[in-house]
């Protein structure tokens, strides 16, 4: 009998061990479970007080640069020499700028006792640049177009602007703001051009010029020197000097150089010396000045072809600007006078190709990488 309880009670103490065994396992793998839950379950609190990210928005057509020069907005002035391109430290880079004016005059007349003549003006100047940077190598390419007129009551319509020039240099950097040199330029016009002192009423069989005629083409191997943004010397002891008269109306001896009737082409081969000096009087005021000298080794090397153009920059708010140019040209060989012709004119100007700001944030789109 005593046996028997001594059996009994190891019986129900072991079943309440293991009971307490078995609970406190059971607890052990619900915190587990709970804790696997926690790691992963959505919390539904923290929607009550969202965190909003801030993304960057891209503009279409945009390309965001950091950490690099930043280059000036519209009230700036145009650079006009690779300087500030071959000093960027990023190894491949295209820069470009386009300015674009637009001059319109316009004057009526109606019982006015001091007379008058109804006339209208328009002129219209493109100056675009493209510049490619690798390492020491650099691309300056600009190409400047200019168109306008002048219609007056009762009279036939003159040009008063008219011009192409397309020009391409390439330099090598040998050090010290110097480069091997080498490039073209071409000029020529658009339209016909007459002498309407001698004939105020012309026809198409009176024209003095047309297009490539004359036109001009120099090029050459040399030297360049741009020590700074606003001054550049290009000397060339090779360069090739070419006087294109494609209209035989126009190819008689003596016109444009020409040594006999029927040329179309005349070649010389001389020295040719290009300076660019930009002078800045005020913040919004420049002075631009730009000279050629050529001389032939071959025909009268002491005659020297000059031309020369000094343009005066006023710009008075970012589209509103006035521009006086001067161009003075000596060339002996087509007429052994002074050539000289000015322009003055007020109107509207806007450039593209600079800093722009748009929700105040820096959108820099005269580069691009690759």
């Amino acid at each position: 009998m005593r046996k028997l309880f001594l059996i009994a009670v190891l019986v129900i103490t072991s079943g309440r061990f293991m009971s307490q065994i078995s609970k406190n396992s059971l607890k052990e793998i619900d915190s587990i479970s709970q804790k696997r839950w926690d790691s992963v379950a959505l919390n539904l609190d923290s929607l009550a007080n969202p965190k909003l990210e801030n993304f960057e928005i891209h503009f279409r057509d945009t390309i965001v640069i950091r950490n690099q020069l930043v280059i000036p907005d519209l009230s700036e002035r145009i650079p006009i020499t690779p300087y500030n391109i071959m000093k960027l430290a990023t190894a491949k880079r295209w820069f470009y700028f386009g300015q674009n004016n637009f001059v319109f005059n316009q004057s009526s007349f109606s019982n006015w006792n001091s007379g008058g003549n109804n006339n209208i003006g328009i002129i219209g100047k493109v100056n675009y640049n493209l510049s490619y940077k690798n390492g020491k190598h650099f691309l300056d390419n600009t190409l400047q177009l200019g168109y306008g007129f002048v219609a007056s009551q009762g009279e036939q319509s003159r040009k008063t602007e008219d011009y192409i020039n397309l020009m391409t240099n390439y330099g090598y950097d040998i050090g010290k703001n110097y480069y091997l040199s080498t490039g073209f330029q071409f000029l020529s016009q658009f339209s016909p051009g007459y002498n309407f002192s001698a004939t105020p009423n012309p026809t198409f069989a009176d024209r003095i010029s047309r297009f490539m005629s004359p036109g001009y083409l120099n090029a050459g191997l040399g030297i360049s020197y741009n020590p700074n943004e606003n001054f550049q010397v290009i000397f060339r002891p090779i360069n090739g000097k070419f006087t294109f008269v494609a209209d035989p109306y126009l190819q008689k001896e003596g016109k444009y150089g020409l040594e006999k009737d029927g040329q179309s082409i005349r070649a010389e081969l001389g020295a040719l010396m290009n300076i660019l000096y930009r002078i800045n009087i005020y913040k919004d005021i420049n002075f631009v000045n730009r000279v050629n000298f050529f001389s032939s080794y071959a025909n009268q090397p002491q005659n020297v072809d000059v031309s020369y153009n000094g343009t005066l920059n006023f710009r008075f708010n970012k589209f509103i600007s006035t521009v006086v140019s001067v161009d003075l040209l000596y060339d002996h060989d087509q007429i052994e006078k002074l050539q000289i012709k000015q322009t003055l004119g007020i109107g509207f100007s806007y450039n593209v190709g600079y800093e722009n700001s748009e929700k105040n944030k820096k959108l820099i789109k005269p580069f691009i990488t690759n």
